[in-house]
């Protein structure tokens, strides 16, 4: 499949995930034809191999039966077929990360210690992140389960991790950063478990559309920096009827949609649960000389309902929503569709047909359906998908809403 033949796949795809949406918000209308309001064009993303900056590879039994395989599952664990396997054949990784992932491999394997599958088996070595910038700088994480290893034992084998990757054969990696995090979970965050450097520098940066953002180990960014900056244009177009006033900005990252936005706005105010994320947002914003951004950190649907009540109603607001697959807390959507200033939301979903699905129908319900709602319900007008993974069925969706 060419990749104009994949944009018009998903193109199609993000169509009938509309038109799923318009069913549930109007069971009514058993078969609707054609959508409401307009689907614009995907936006191409500007390069289509190798454009992640972010890889998460596991640990786990190989093809050919080694526990101390690294790479991508394959497989379910509850059928017994699941493996990891080598991901260099993928389109979209860049030879720098399946590089780390080899050298990763064979340290592993030569190490006495085993490696932690699915935490079953008392193992310690575990997954392996690596994260790049446009500029070729590296950042590894590996993630360790310390067991019943004493803080001495598992400096030895830091000690050899370090030593691998920078003197040994790991070396033709040239990691700028390598970190360690020791955890019994299965994910945790550095607050619980603090990112400890080994090596190099504390972070790295990247640029979009002239911004310069700071990188932690556990920030989130998107992984196709070409295309996240396609996103941050559409956005930024899709807002420009709200220039002026205030933006919040729920699920704000490292700050990257604040920041791009803010010199349409007068006041910017981003809200991230990562705490580590929000130490960035508020460096990125400095870095670059934004002086209208805040940046609070903590569960959204903690913050947020605090945070409107001092909000006046006749202010003008529009909120930018990006939460995960998980979507946004019901508490989220409440607040937002309660308060009267907002007359425009922007939800920005990786996962349009999964649970966002529930926040579109929050939004756009008759409020006595849903408790505690009492704000007009707003209405998607227009809609763009963004194609930030090429070789892959997802595609970033874009809805504005408006009421």
């Amino acid at each position: 499949m060419t990749y104009d033949e994949q944009l018009l796949w998903k193109q199609e795809k993000q169509r009938k995930i509309l038109l799923k949406m318009m069913k549930r918000l109007d069971p009514a209308d058993t078969f609707p034809s054609d959508l409401s309001f307009p689907l614009l064009p995907i936006v191409a993303s500007p390069v289509r191999d190798g454009y992640r900056n972010k890889s998460f590879f596991s640990v786990n039994r190989g093809v050919d039966g080694n526990q101390k395989t690294v790479g991508f599952l394959v497989g379910t664990e509850r059928q017994k077929n699941l493996i990891c396997v080598n991901g260099g054949h993928l389109l979209n990784m860049p030879s720098t990360h399946n590089v780390v992932a080899r050298c990763y491999e064979d340290f592993i394997r030569a190490s006495p210690l085993s490696s932690c599958i699915l935490f079953i088996d008392g193992g310690h070595w575990r997954e392996l992140v690596i994260r790049t910038n446009q500029s070729g700088h590296t950042m590894a994480i590996v993630y360790f389960h310390p067991q019943s290893l004493t803080p001495d034992e598992i400096g030895i084998h830091k000690t050899a991790l370090v030593e691998y990757f920078t003197q040994g054969p790991g070396s033709i990696c040239q990691l700028d950063s390598l970190y360690f995090q020791e955890t019994p979970m299965t994910r945790c965050s550095h607050k619980q478990s603090p990112y400890q450097l080994l090596h190099g520098q504390p972070h790295i940066y990247e640029e979009v559309l002239g911004f310069k953002f700071r990188i932690s180990p556990d920030s989130f960014f998107q992984v196709n920096q070409g295309a996240a900056e396609a996103l941050y244009r559409a956005i930024a177009e899709l807002n420009r009827d709200s220039v002026g006033g205030t933006l919040l900005d729920v699920c704000c990252g490292t700050g990257a949609v604040s920041i791009s936005l803010s010199r349409q706005m007068d006041r910017v105010i981003g809200i991230e649960l990562i705490e580590q994320a929000v130490e960035d947002a508020k460096y990125n914003a400095a870095l670059n000389g934004v002086h209208n951004c805040e940046f609070i950190a903590g569960k959204a649907e903690v913050v947020l309902p605090n945070l409107m009540s001092g909000l006046h109603s006749h202010d003008a607001l529009t909120a930018i929503v990006n939460p995960s697959r998980a979507g946004l807390h019901y508490r989220v959507v409440r607040a937002l569709r309660n308060h009267r200033g907002i007359k425009r939301l922007i939800y920005v979903s990786c996962k349009p047909d999964g649970e966002a699905m529930r926040n579109f129908y929050e939004l756009c319900c008759r409020s006595a359906l849903i408790k505690g709602v009492t704000g007009k319900a707003f209405r998607p007008t227009v809609a763009v998908p963004v194609d930030l993974f090429p070789h892959t069925s997802d595609c970033e969706l874009v809805i504005v809403f408006e009421r």
